[in-house]
This record gives C-alpha cells, sequence and structure tokens, in this order.
C-alpha cells in the first residue's frame, strides 16, 4: 500500500522496474544457472527425454501430477497449477518446447524457490507487482537454464556458430526460448557472444527488450527504425532475416529477425504474431554462421532509434521531425523527407 493508501502496484510502472533489476545483472543470474546446469546433469542421467525426466521428478518428489487438457476445457488458459488435485495442467495446444518450459518453470518455483526468494528481496521493490513479476522471470530463466545448460549450450553455440536453427532441435526449444537464452551467456571465465534481443508486434510496440551485456541501444529506446528489417520480418513469417545496420553514432550491428507465433490458437481464433530480434555488434559477428558471405566492414543500412530520437536528414520513411531541432519551412521546395531541420 502506497501514499494515501493507495496501491502502489497501479501507480508505478512495474514492468520498467524489473527490467531495470534485469539490466543490472545484465541478463545473468551466475547461482540460478549453476543450479540449473546442476539439475539438468542430475535430469539427463535418469532420462533421455527432459520433458519426462522433470515429469518424474515433479509426480515422485512433489507429488505433482501432469494433466493435459482438451482446448475446450481450457479455452483461455496455457497452463494451470492445481494444488487441490495435485496437478500441473496444460493445454492440449501446447507444443512440445512449451511443454518442457512449462514443467521445468513449475519446478523452478519448487526447488529454487531459496535462491529466487533471495534474489527476490535483493531487489528491494516497493509494490508486490514488481516482486511478483520479477519473481516469474527469474523462475523463466531457471527454466530456460535447465533446457538449456550453461556450459553444453555455449560449446553448442560456438560449435554451430549461433546457428539459431539448429539449436532448437537440439535443445528441444522455440527460436524464441533459444534468442533469449543467448541473452544471458555472461559467466565469468566463459563468456558467450553478447547479444541483445527484442521482441515486437505489427504495431511496433515492445513486449520484451534485453540488452544483456551488449551495451546496445536497440534494445533500450522507445522508439524503432521502420528502416529495419525487424519490422519486416512480418511480410516473410517463419524466415530469417539478416542486416547491417548502423547507428548515428557509427556503431554497427549484426542483426536477425523472425517471427514467432504464440501457442494456444485455436481455429477462428484472433491470430497473434511477434518478431524477434536479435543482434550482436559487428565486430563480434564473425563468429556467427549468418555472417558467412557478409563483409562486416562494408555497407549498412542507417537507422535510429525512432524518428523523435534521430537527427539523419533526408529520409524517405521519416514520420515526425527529430525533438529539439528547428523545423526549416520553405513552400518553394520538397525534398524526399516529410521534414527538413536545422542543428541543435
Amino acid at each position: 500500500i502506497g501514499a494515501g493508501g493507495t496501491d502502489a502496484s497501479a501507480t508505478s510502472d512495474p514492468i520498467s522496474e524489473v527490467r531495470r533489476e534485469i539490466e543490472r545483472w545484465r541478463g545473468h543470474f551466475a547461482d540460478l544457472d549453476a543450479m540449473a546446469e546442476t539439475l539438468a546433469d542430475e535430469l539427463r542421467l535418469g532420462a533421455g527425454d527432459l520433458y519426462g525426466a522433470i515429469a518424474e521428478r515433479l509426480r515422485v518428489k512433489h507429488q505433482l501430477t501432469i494433466r493435459v487438457l482438451p482446448v475446450d476445457v481450457m479455452p483461455d488458459m496455457l497452463r494451470r497449477t492445481d494444488l487441490h488435485a495435485r496437478q500441473l495442467q496444460f493445454s492440449e495446444t501446447l507444443d512440445p518446447a512449451s511443454r518442457t518450459f512449462a514443467v521445468a518453470f513449475q519446478l523452478a518455483q519448487i526447488e529454487a524457490r531459496g535462491e529466487i526468494d533471495g534474489l527476490a528481496k535483493g531487489a528491494g521493490f516497493t509494490d508486490r507487482a514488481s516482486e511478483r513479476l520479477y519473481r516469474r522471470h527469474l523462475a523463466s530463466y531457471f527454466a530456460a537454464a535447465v533446457m538449456m545448460p550453461y556450459a553444453r549450450f555455449l560449446r553448442a553455440c560456438e560449435a554451430t556458430g549461433y546457428d539459431i536453427e539448429l539449436l532448437q532441435p537440439r535443445f528441444g526449444a522455440g527460436f524464441e526460448q533459444v534468442a533469449h537464452r543467448l541473452t544471458t551467456l555472461q559467466r565469468v571465465g566463459a563468456r558467450g557472444l553478447p547479444f541483445f534481443m527484442v521482441r515486437i508486434d505489427r504495431a511496433g510496440q515492445a513486449s520484451k527488450r534485453f540488452s544483456g551485456a551488449s551495451g546496445s541501444p536497440l534494445a533500450e529506446a522507445e522508439g524503432r527504425c521502420p528502416l529495419w528489417r525487424l519490422h519486416a520480418a512480418f511480410d516473410r513469417p517463419g524466415t530469417l532475416a539478416v542486416q547491417m545496420v548502423e547507428l548515428e553514432d557509427a556503431t554497427r550491428w549484426l542483426t536477425i529477425a523472425r517471427t514467432v507465433t504464440p501457442q494456444g490458437r485455436r481455429y477462428g481464433a484472433v491470430p497473434a504474431e511477434f518478431a524477434v530480434g536479435l543482434g550482436v555488434s559487428a565486430a563480434l559477428g564473425g563468429a556467427m554462421a549468418v555472417a558467412r558471405g557478409l563483409d562486416l566492414k562494408g555497407e549498412a543500412t542507417p537507422i535510429g532509434l525512432g524518428c523523435r530520437a534521430c537527427g539523419r536528414g533526408n529520409c524517405p520513411q521519416r514520420s515526425l521531425p527529430p525533438a529539439g531541432r528547428a523545423l526549416v519551412l520553405n513552400e518553394r521546395e520538397r525534398g524526399v523527407s516529410a521534414f527538413t531541420f536545422g542543428g541543435d
């Protein structure tokens, strides 16, 4: 409860608060990762099928069974935990990768609870919504780390050139799951490439943003540039779009983008689709399979961080003038850009 009896959760911005805390850790939670890796090795010894091994552990150790229900029974839910029946219930629409993630997420809430509690309390959030959202992120982090154990995953990344389409079947994970995991590989003494990740909808609204150790403003910026192929990914669903981009400060980034479709859709339902963008500094991009045949020092698409933050002139795609720049108006001329502006 905040001042004046107001619920702090209703007046704060939990998503931004949690993002700041995640970025404070550069997206990597070493103790959670180590715990998940130890558990993954233990599960791997017991069975080759990770989903089956986790389900069996939940049944034997925690008296939780798995039940897959028809979409008619769970029309608006993908999963739920029925503690009275001691059941973890899934919608039949979940694919194998999502089911594995869901059982690993449930296991995280039980077996990694102490570590998650410590991290959540250490964050010092002032409202319950932020703390719960952060706990959910940490449980998801643990689940992904069980599916893609750090050392094995990093070795596979380096061996395949961070080829997401190879890493997916190797670890039984989805494109977005692998992309997010790539942003977390910052273990001391065993670091992966420092990726950033963004997920947007067709309106350009970002629902996920992770800078990790990349230092890239492309994940942090509130605005985005339509010249970045992340937005064009919707035109070719399921196809990987590779692009070299250059920002106004001359930093260059090798980026890839692809659409993803959330699980749980049934015929006749409103379709949902997102585009996931992943990027790394062009100076490090040579380690990636998608860079083969690319001149990483060659031509790159000049982009900005949204029109209001971009000072590039003569951009035919410009929708707004940059903030803080005076408009130059001349009725006798019209350039390729809708706006002409002066200096600072």
